[in-house]
């Protein structure tokens, strides 16, 4: 039983039987048209066969499967010997169990003699082995395309999880990097309040490093950590200047989504915006579920027009992160818009929420 899988030995015998039923209904109009008087003895003989049949059709599968990737000479020669074979087995088989049943129903059976038989089950038994050999060369083939499909959607997911941790990994170099820039200036200007704020830096960066060891997390973990780098902008910029506003309600805040995706997106806000404008700038950041879906928003408005000329209009290298990451972790199911809204920009991003 070891040839056929579990799942599939209830309806393989299933088959059999029905066709062994079909079969035997057939046979017993003749049987009576000819004047037979015991209805059984039809589906004794459709049986018999049927079932050894159907016994040895799994050694046919089993020898066709290893046969598979061999020469071709070597496959037709296994073939020479195994098709005879089958036909005595097939013979042997049926007409044992045949002589079992008439014996103990105390009937008496006479088959036509050897050499006939030899020659009409022969016949028919090459058919049937040709037969069940096409159709298991389709099943191994099957199975094999089968294979091949879940190990190339394996491989994908395998490059898929190696491209998101590449992205990933580039996301805390750029937000260091800009980061200490803006920094920077302030170390000439006040020494103590620089100190500070590079205090405050290595702490946010300890828990981004923790955060990116994770892959992904909730919106709520997420704003955890674009929360301290706001106020460590709002220290190095002054209240006045950067005005933060960040507003998630409870659903969306249970939704998961990659490690560190809005970081990028609110440090851009404050490189390319709030360094760029004259006064006040409010920046907000946005969480909302709407059925399954996670819609999120980064934007930033001034008070006054930027003078400079406008930014990017792709978002720069943090937004090419974004749009990447997602395109890789959710394909069309995530949307991505950036671009100018009243005296600033916004980001709109949507992408399934999963909790």
């Amino acid at each position: 039983m070891s040839l056929l899988p579990r799942r599939w030995r209830l309806p393989y015998f299933a088959v059999l039987g029905i066709i062994g039923l079909l079969l035997s209904i057939s046979a017993l109009q003749s049987y009576r048209l000819s004047g037979g008087t015991r209805p059984w003895e039809p589906f004794l003989w459709e049986f018999s066969s049927v079932v050894v049949i159907g016994t040895l059709a799994l050694g046919v599968h089993a020898l066709v499967g290893r046969l598979q990737g061999r020469p071709w000479p070597r496959q037709l020669a296994a073939h020479a010997i195994a098709m005879p074979l089958f036909s005595l087995l097939h013979i042997a088989g049926m007409f044992g169990l045949r002589f079992a049943v008439y014996g103990l129903a105390g009937v008496g059976y006479h088959p036509d003699d050897l050499g006939t038989v030899l020659v009409y089950e022969g016949g028919k038994d090459a058919v049937s082995y040709l037969s069940f050999c096409l159709i298991s060369r389709g099943v191994w083939m099957a199975q094999a395309a089968a294979a091949r499909t879940q190990e190339l959607d394996r491989a994908r997911r395998e490059l898929a999880e190696v491209r998101l941790a590449r992205l990933a990994d580039q996301v805390q170099p750029h937000f260091l990097f800009n980061t200490l820039n803006l920094i920077s200036s302030v170390m000439y200007e006040d020494v103590a309040r620089a100190d500070r704020l590079l205090c405050q830096l290595a702490d946010l960066l300890r828990q981004t490093l923790a955060a990116q060891q994770r892959s992904e997390h909730t919106v709520r973990e997420e704003l955890a950590l674009v929360q301290p780098f706001l106020a460590l902008m709002q220290a190095r910029f002054g209240p006045q200047r950067l005005v933060v506003e960040i507003q998630a309600d409870e659903a969306a805040q249970a939704c998961r989504l990659p490690a560190l995706l809005l970081l990028a997106p609110v440090e851009n806000a404050v490189k390319h915006d709030v360094a760029r404008h004259r006064g006040r700038v409010t920046v907000s950041v946005r969480a909302e579920r709407v059925g399954e879906r996670l819609k999120l928003q980064v934007s930033n408005q001034g008070d006054t027009p930027v003078p400079e000329s406008p930014p990017d209009p792709d978002g720069g290298f943090g937004l090419r992160n974004l749009r990447e990451r997602l395109a890789a972790r959710y394909g069309d199911a995530a949307h991505v818009e950036f671009g100018p809204s009243g005296q600033g920009m916004v980001l709109n991003l949507e992408l399934p929420c999963a909790c």
